[in-house]
């Protein structure tokens, strides 16, 4: 989505999004216009950052605050590291918050590092992207903060992304993932404990330091406060990024983005890790991680890609699925051979027909990688996986027994990196 214009649906926000220029980064000045000062952080943040029910915005959804507390509780030095890498091709979000809000993004990191008491903190982009490594640094430079951010740039591989692995890079070792325990807050950038979040985390604890809870509970729903940013593509007349209210519905929030642009037939949700869910199904879905975990979905990092009935889905979803395979950490059997063979027979499946064959050997070869991995990474791959023969399991079975469908000449639609589309057989 890079090269799209971001949206904004506006009904009673924006908040995070509310100084944003699409012409230019916003510097210090101006962002203090617009969201005033940083406010004085003590440890009573930590509290307050409870209080607001403020959960990641990376993916997990864990309570930012208990995650706070975790840290603050330990002896001695602490480290915060602010995630803006985002791994996922489908997201832009963290970006925009980056190139044209960054100094939102840097008082949330202040404000969490003071408030827990560390003295060290990072700001962890892709490292091939040299402009907004520069940009990032320009802004760290207009201010003087208690405690410096160090802007730093990290492999652009899609496990690299994952915070052990970014913990593991600062520390000088390969930008993989690690075995856990212990986890980040227990022992990370050089065996201190470290708070690792979301850029977009930070930017609402910005805004919660400034407002209170209440003011952030204000919006959402009780059970799952504030807002979020949404990265809205596929078939709907305006692809974006829109902050919208957690609870808002599915379908609500692609009608912020102009509503569909043709048929849809399904959603993807969460992103690569995340679910296809059959469009009837997602759209009075409220954008809450419990009610997309009831059927089957992941909220994710609020991506929502809209397929539409012209689309392949198993061939959508076999072209991320080699992508994955290839950018494992390859230090377990799942990744180096469990992957490579899944995206084979997905492949296979979409774009070369069945031969009456290729469903069971999805159906075998998925249990030899699930929870079996070093890390989390083919565990997701084999959801997507799962998720796509559950909603496309008519597609499915038309491509074992029938071959490629006419949906897998349309050009592709979810955004792959360095992307080979494969030929169908005549």
């Amino acid at each position: 989505m890079t090269t799209q214009q971001t949206q904004l649906g506006r009904r009673q926000l924006p908040r995070l999004l509310a100084g944003l220029s699409y012409q230019h980064r916003a510097g210090l000045a101006e962002h203090e216009r617009c969201y005033g000062p940083l406010p004085a952080a003590t440890h009573r943040l930590i509290d307050v950052v409870d209080a607001s029910g403020l959960t990641g915005r990376g993916g997990a959804g864990f309570p930012t605050g208990r995650k706070m507390r975790s840290v603050a509780a330990a002896r001695g030095r602490k480290v915060v590291v602010a995630n803006g890498s985002e791994g996922e091709p489908a997201s832009s979000k963290d970006r925009l918050l980056l190139t044209r809000l960054p100094h939102l993004v840097l008082d949330g990191i202040v404000l969490a590092a003071t408030a827990i008491g560390a003295d060290q903190a990072y700001l962890c982009v892709h490292e091939h992207e040299t402009h907004l490594l520069a940009s990032l640094a320009a802004a760290a430079a207009e201010r003087h903060d208690p405690v410096p951010v160090q802007v730093t740039g990290i492999p652009g591989r899609y496990v690299s992304s994952e915070q052990s692995a970014i913990v593991q890079y600062l520390n000088g070792g390969p930008g993989i993932p690690t075995y856990s325990p212990p986890r980040p807050h227990e022992r990370g950038v050089r065996g201190l404990p470290t708070l690792v979040n979301n850029v977009e985390t930070f930017a609402h604890l910005a805004l919660i330091a400034r407002h209170g809870d209440r003011w952030f509970r204000s919006a959402g729903l009780p059970a799952a406060p504030g807002t979020m940013l949404a990265t809205v593509s596929g078939a709907v007349c305006r692809p974006g990024v829109y902050e919208v209210e957690l609870g808002t519905p599915l379908g609500e929030v692609l009608s912020w983005a102009g509503g569909p642009a043709e048929p849809i037939s399904a959603l993807l949700v969460g992103g690569y890790f995340g679910a296809w869910l059959p469009a009837q199904v997602a759209w009075p879905l409220p954008m809450t991680h419990a009610a997309l975990k009831s059927v089957g979905g992941a909220l994710g990092a609020g991506i929502i890609v809209a397929l539409p009935e012209s689309s392949c889905l198993i061939a959508e979803t076999a072209r991320v699925v080699r992508y994955l395979a290839g950018e494992g950490a390859g230090q377990c059997g799942p990744c180096v051979f469990g992957l490579p063979a899944l995206a084979d027979a997905l492949s296979d499946l979409a774009f070369h027909g069945g031969r009456g064959r290729v469903l069971g050997r999805l159906d075998a070869l998925l249990p030899l990688v699930e929870r079996r991995g070093a890390c989390r990474h083919p565990d997701g791959v084999t959801q997507l996986i799962r998720s796509a023969l559950r909603t496309g399991a008519a597609d499915a079975r038309w491509h074992d027994a029938a071959g490629a469908c006419h949906g897998v000449r349309r050009a592709p639609l979810l955004p792959v990196p360095d992307d080979e589309v494969p030929q169908e057989d005549a």
